[in-house]
Order: C-alpha cells, then structure tokens, then sequence
C-alpha cells in the first residue's frame, strides 16, 4: 500500500466513530495483555488472599473461590485468548487461502471436490465439532487452535473461491499465462494481492468467533489447565454466581468488550477497503 493509499485508508477509517471505538478498546487490550508480565509478575494461579474476597482497595476486582486476584487474572488471560484468536484466525486463513484459491483458479473437477469438502465441514455444528477435536487430542493450546481453524476454514475458503473465480480470466492474469509464468506464481503473486481486502475483513472477525470459541471451550473444562484465560476464570466462577458473582462477571465483561471491539473494527475496515467508497 502505497503512502497516499494509507493516507486515504485512515481518513476513511478514522470517520468512523464506531470503528475508532473498536480501536481504542482493542488497543487497551493489548495494553493489558502486553503489560500483564510487568503489573503481575508471577503465576497469575498464585494466591493472593483469601478467597472470595469482593472487590475493594486491596483487591480492585476481587479473589475467586481459591483466593486468587482475578484482575490478575484478567491480565494474564487476555494474552491468552487474544493469542488463540489471532494464531487459529491465521492457520484457518491459510487453509481456506489455499483450497479456495485452487478451486476458484481451476474450476472444473478440481473445485467440485474441494467445494464438496468445504459442504462436508459447513454440515457440522462448529461448537461441538470443535469439543469433539478438543477432546480427542486432549485440551492444550495447540489442540485448541488446530479445532477452532478446523472449524472455521471453510468460510474463507467460499470467499476466497468467489474471489479468485472472479479475477481468473481478468485481462493482467491472462497476461501473466500468455508469458509461461507459473501457476504457483498467478495465484500467489498477482491473484491473491487483489483478494487481501476482503480476506483481511473476514480474518478480523475471525478473530473474534475464535476468542468466543476458546472461552466456550474454556468453560466447559476443555481448556488448557496450565493456561490462564477468560473463559477459565468464567469457569471457575459459574458456581459461585450468587455469592461471588464478580467471579465471572468481570471476565464476561472483558470477552464482550474484546469481541464488539474486534467486530467494530471489522465493520470499519468493510468500509475502508470497500472499493465502491474509495472515491467519496
């Protein structure tokens, strides 16, 4: 992108007040994640005090039912879930990438198959498909990842399909075949550069449906024990809801400001990039 093209993509951006919102919030997310080893040095599974303490001077969002801070916490899982989310978000991009540029690019035969394949995944509920990954490669970061790209792949496989099947007879790509450059070369270097507007849209929203799924996975016991997160802290705290309600509350808050912001931003960049506003 060019200096005048991202001086232009900003102005766009930046009038959107909701997507400067999205921004900001996001931003202090990854303040607090970026920042979690320095305030809360430690293990953020370390007791604090004594457990079920409500929030107050000495513990600003209280203890839960072990005694642990859950600002800490907080902290501590926000590098683990904003992790999960952009690590699955780029394995599942790769994958969807791949088998819809090839099916998009060559059609035919080659994209019934692949496009079979992506209907084959779409037919399975992605929560309990990925509880089902989860469960057979035993709860991790890693198992975790690889379910929530499983799931979520296909998605961008349509879109980048439409993509591709859109720009593969365009006069530059016809271009490109006449003069004997490689396949590999059309698709990776001249096809998918075009493409990277609405990929980038969906991978930012992606991230967010990761993060919703990590917390699932996470509440339900299916999350990594060793790893602090959100939706381990909402866990561990829906059985005291009545008596320590602050216990789930302030994490659920942090998940749900986390993913309108991403959501927000997603939105902002769908209107930034979009080619048909580029000119007002």
């Amino acid at each position: 992108m060019t200096p005048s093209a991202s001086t232009g993509f900003w102005r766009r951006y930046s009038r959107n007040r909701s997507a400067m919102l999205g921004l900001v919030i996001l931003l202090s997310a990854l303040v607090m994640a970026a920042s979690a080893p320095l305030i809360f040095p430690g293990s953020p599974f370390a007791l604090a005090g004594q457990p079920r303490t409500p929030p107050g001077p000495e513990f600003m969002l209280g203890t839960d039912t072990l005694g642990r801070d859950v600002l800490a916490g907080i902290f501590h899982g926000a590098r683990t879930s904003l992790m999960i989310g952009v690590l699955a978000t780029l394995v599942s991009l790769s994958i969807g990438i791949v088998v819809g540029g090839v099916a998009g690019y060559y059609g035919g035969n080659i994209d019934n198959l692949l496009m079979r394949l992506t209907e084959f995944f779409q037919t399975i509920p992605n929560f309990l498909f990925a509880i089902v990954i989860v469960a057979i490669m035993t709860p991790s970061i890693q198992s975790i990842i690889i379910a929530i790209a499983i799931v979520t792949w296909p998605a961008v496989a349509r879109l980048v399909r439409g993509e591709f099947m859109a720009l593969r007879n365009r006069e530059f790509v016809q271009a490109c075949v006449v003069v004997g450059m490689s396949d590999l070369r059309i698709l990776a270097f001249h096809i998918l550069p075009n493409c990277i507007a609405p990929i980038t849209v969906i991978g930012s929203l992606m991230v967010a449906t990761a993060i919703l799924v990590e917390s699932g996975l996470a509440f339900l016991g299916l999350g990594d024990p060793n790893v602090m997160s959100w939706g381990y802290l909402i866990g561990a705290g829906r059985t005291v809801l009545r008596t320590a309600w602050w216990v789930a509350t302030f994490p659920g808050i942090a998940i749900l400001l986390t993913v309108l912001a991403i959501n927000l931003v997603g939105e902002g960049l769908n209107d930034a990039l979009n080619p048909r506003l580029r000119d007002r």
